[in-house]
């Protein structure tokens, strides 16, 4: 087995780090294993230049292994670069979309015996990467009040009972009340699929299939097909939206007469104003933005295919 590097987040509570224990004992029986925590992008970007050509374990959640991804894309060393995760964040949507246990000690033993397969990322004008989804609209504002609400909660807790996964939930409510109704251009590969005659609710663009810990926002999509697929909602009324939220719940949103799904390589969505959460980091007011993927960007260690 090649050797591993472990890199954790060195504001990990206590029982993240009772958790990881766990998966280093497992992790230990079969591989070299050094770990190094990190809190800053210096202290990252210093880890990754000594890694040389061990493979890299994010131990963390969606975030984690969003700043690992575009500190190796900013140094050029992604393409050549064998990644693994063991999720411990809160929402694990990455985790969830490419099925890596959530168990920790499966995840563990993914990474010893999986197989290793190219991974897409989705890359923006600015060259900012995008590891699973970026949202716009009503998604975006629920991202916006959930994380205020996760941060107010996540000190909330008893071991694995953490409030602060309610975050997500709160915050979609919230919006769900009173959710912005936007006039966006969205173009798929060059074709306009929406004009600003059109309000929106929201415009999904999606790598992976879901956010927020398990709301398939685009549930068809895989980060391994070399494509984007792109979720346009024109659920505006209360009855709309209400259909939007109960149909979202079974991932059925997108099959909805008031949407459009389809899938493509460039997305590019003007208008507005917007806000932006592009894996969970929130940026705007926003007038256009376009995204591109890159397939194969990157490796990832995986459960075999054949194990479902």
């Amino acid at each position: 087995m090649d050797p591993l590097l472990v890199i954790t987040n060195s504001d990990a509570g206590t029982s993240d780090e009772e958790t990881l224990n766990k998966a280093l004992a497992v992790l230990r029986e079969h591989a070299s294993v050094e770990v190094q925590a990190t809190s800053n992008p210096g202290e990252l970007d210093g880890v990754l230049h000594r890694a040389g050509s061990r493979r890299i374990v994010v131990a963390g959640g969606d975030g984690s292994l969003h700043a690992v991804i575009a500190a190796l894309h900013r140094r050029n060393d992604l393409k050549g670069a064998v990644l693994a995760l063991l999720p411990l964040g809160t929402g694990n949507d990455f985790a969830r979309g490419t099925g890596i246990p959530l168990d920790i000690e499966e995840a563990a033993r993914v990474i010893l015996h999986g197989e290793v397969r190219e991974m897409d990322v989705v890359v923006d004008e600015l060259g900012d990467i995008v590891v699973n989804s970026v949202h716009v609209g009503a998604g975006a504002n629920a991202s916006r009040r959930g994380a205020r609400w996760k941060e107010r909660l996540g000190s909330v807790g008893v071991g694995k009972l953490n409030l602060g996964k309610l975050g997500y939930p709160i915050g979609a409510a919230l919006t769900a009340w009173k959710p912005p109704i936007i006039r966006l251009r969205v173009e798929v590969d060059g074709e306009v699929v929406n004009d600003l005659d059109r309000p929106v609710l929201m415009v999904a663009v999606g790598n992976g299939s879901s956010v927020g810990g398990g709301a398939e926002l685009t549930p068809e999509a895989t980060p391994e097909d070399g494509r984007i697929d792109v979720m346009v909602s024109r659920a505006i009324s209360p009855w709309e939206r209400l259909q939007y939220a109960v149909r979202l719940g079974v991932a059925r949103h997108h099959l909805a007469e008031e949407a459009t799904y389809l899938r493509g390589t460039t997305v590019s969505v003007s208008g507005g104003p917007f806000w932006v959460s592009a894996d969970g980091e929130i940026s705007g007011p926003e007038r256009q933005r376009t995204w591109h993927v890159e397939p194969a960007a990157y490796s990832m260690i995986l459960p075999p295919a054949d194990a479902g």
